[in-house]
C-alpha cells in the first residue's frame, strides 16, 4: 500500500472518533475521486474529501479543524512516495484502499519510540525526537527545545465533539414537525413522510490551568510552549496561568511567534516562580471566570505537581467544584513518572477524588499519550461526580 492510502486510511479513523460515519465504503469512494484531481493543490484535496466524507452541514466545522490538525505536517502528505508534488493516485489506487492501515497512535503519538518509523514514511510526526521522548523537561538542551517546539506545534489537540441545543435535519430520534408539515403543502395537505432531526454536534474547546510557581520552574520553557502550541491551534482555547494568584493570559498566547509570546507572558504573570496556593486560585477562576470560559462544557487541563502551601479543604472544593461544572477535568502532573513518586500530599490527597484523569506531563511521549487521550473522551456522558 502506497503512503497516501496509508495516511487517508488513518484519517477515517481519525473522522471516526470524532463521530463521523465513515464506512469502508466512503474510503474506496474517495480514493477514486482523488485519482481526477491535483493532489499538489490543497483545496482541490480538501474540497473532495469533505464533499465524500461529510453528510450533514453541521459536521463542516469539526471536518475542517480534523483536516487541518491531521495534515500539519509542513511536507505534503498526498504527495507520492518519491517526494513529486501535483500527481494523481495510480487507477488501482481503489482497490488497495481496502485493504488494511497501521493503528492511529503511530500518527499521533510515537510512532517510533522503538526506531521505528511509520509506514509508508511520509508521516513522521514524532521520528525526529524519537531520541529523547522519553527524557525530562527539566534536563532538554537548547536544540532539543527547539525540536520539542515542532514536534508540539504538529500535534492535534481534538478532545472530542459536543451536542448542542440546537436541532438541526438528520437522522434523529425526534420527527421534524415543522418540514412535516411544509411539505404537506406540496401534497393537498397529507403528510406523507416524516423527516427527522438530531443535535447539532460542536467540536468541544480546551481550558488551561497552568501552574507557574517556583517549584514548576523546571518545566516551565515547555509549558509555555505547550501553551502556546494549543493556543495556535484553536482561537477558543482559554490559557490561565497562577501561582499565588490567577492570571489570564489568553491574549499575549496568540502572538504568532513564541518569543513574543513568552515575553508578554512574563510580563503578564506578576507571581512568576512564586509560592502556590492552588485552592486560592481555582476559587478565583470559579468566582471570575468560569460562566464565561466553561458555559459550553469544555475539557479543563490542569498543570500542577500538587505542591500547595493553602489549606487542602479549600483545594477539595474548589476542584470539586471545577469539575462539575466542565465535561471533564485532566490533572496533568510532571512528577508521574519520577522515582518512587505518589500523591501524598494533603492538597492532593484531597483533590484527586474529584478529578476525572490524574496523568503524567514529564516527557514528549505523556504529551503525545494526551493527545490521544483527548481523542478518545466521549462526545457525551461524564463520569459520576462526587459530592461534597
Amino acid at each position: 500500500m502506497t503512503s497516501i492510502l496509508s495516511n487517508l486510511l488513518l484519517f477515517g479513523r481519525v473522522l471516526r472518533r470524532l463521530g463521523f460515519d465513515v464506512p469502508v465504503g466512503s474510503l474506496i469512494d474517495l480514493t477514486e475521486a482523488l485519482t481526477h484531481v491535483d493532489l499538489g493543490a490543497r483545496d482541490e484535496v480538501f474540497y473532495t474529501c469533505r464533499a465524500v466524507l461529510v453528510r450533514s452541514h453541521d459536521q463542516l466545522a469539526a471536518f475542517e479543524s480534523a483536516f487541518d490538525a491531521f495534515w500539519r505536517d509542513r511536507r505534503n502528505p498526498f504527495a507520492p512516495e518519491d517526494g513529486r508534488a501535483g500527481e494523481r493516485l495510480p487507477a488501482s489506487a481503489p482497490a488497495a484502499a481496502a485493504r488494511g492501515a497501521p493503528p492511529i497512535g503511530e500518527l499521533v503519538t510515537l510512532g517510533d519510540r522503538d526506531g521505528a518509523c511509520p509506514p509508508g514514511g511520509s508521516i513522521r510526526t514524532w521520528s525526529d525526537v524519537s531520541s529523547f521522548a522519553r527524557k525530562d523537561f527539566a534536563e532538554f538542551s537548547a536544540d532539543e527545545i527547539a525540536l520539542a517546539r515542532a514536534a508540539l506545534a504538529r500535534l492535534a489537540w481534538i478532545p472530542g465533539t459536543r451536542r448542542t441545543r440546537r436541532w438541526v435535519r438528520g437522522r434523529g430520534p425526534r420527527i421534524d414537525v415543522r418540514r412535516a408539515l411544509a411539505g404537506s403543502l406540496r401534497t393537498g395537505g397529507e403528510i406523507l413522510a416524516l423527516p427527522r432531526r438530531r443535535r447539532r454536534v460542536r467540536p468541544r474547546s480546551l481550558v488551561l490551568l497552568c501552574d507557574v510557581s517556583g517549584s514548576m520552574e523546571r518545566c516551565s520553557r515547555m509549558l509555555v510552549q505547550f501553551a502556546h502550541g494549543v493556543g495556535q491551534q484553536d482561537a477558543r482555547v482559554e490559557t490561565f496561568f497562577f501561582a499565588t494568584g490567577l492570571t489570564r493570559v489568553t491574549k499575549p498566547l496568540r502572538a504568532r511567534r513564541l518569543d513574543a509570546a513568552a515575553s508578554a507572558v512574563s510580563a503578564a504573570v506578576p507571581d512568576w516562580s512564586g509560592g502556590t496556593r492552588i485552592g486560592f486560585a481555582l476559587r478565583q477562576f470559579n468566582r471570575q471566570w468560569s460562566r464565561r470560559v466553561l458555559r459550553s462544557g469544555p475539557v479543563v487541563l490542569l498543570v500542577s505537581d500538587g505542591w500547595d502551601c493553602g489549606d487542602p479543604a479549600v483545594l477539595r472544593d474548589e476542584v470539586a467544584r471545577l469539575q462539575r461544572s466542565c465535561h471533564r477535568l485532566i490533572w496533568l502532573n510532571p512528577l508521574i513518572g519520577t522515582g518512587d513518586y505518589a500523591p501524598l500530599t494533603r492538597g492532593l490527597q484531597a483533590a484527586l477524588p474529584f478529578v476525572d484523569d490524574f496523568l503524567p506531563a514529564r516527557t514528549l511521549a505523556d504529551l503525545g499519550d494526551l493527545a490521544l487521550h483527548l481523542a478518545a473522551i466521549a462526545p457525551t456522558g461524564r463520569r459520576l461526580r462526587h459530592r461534597l
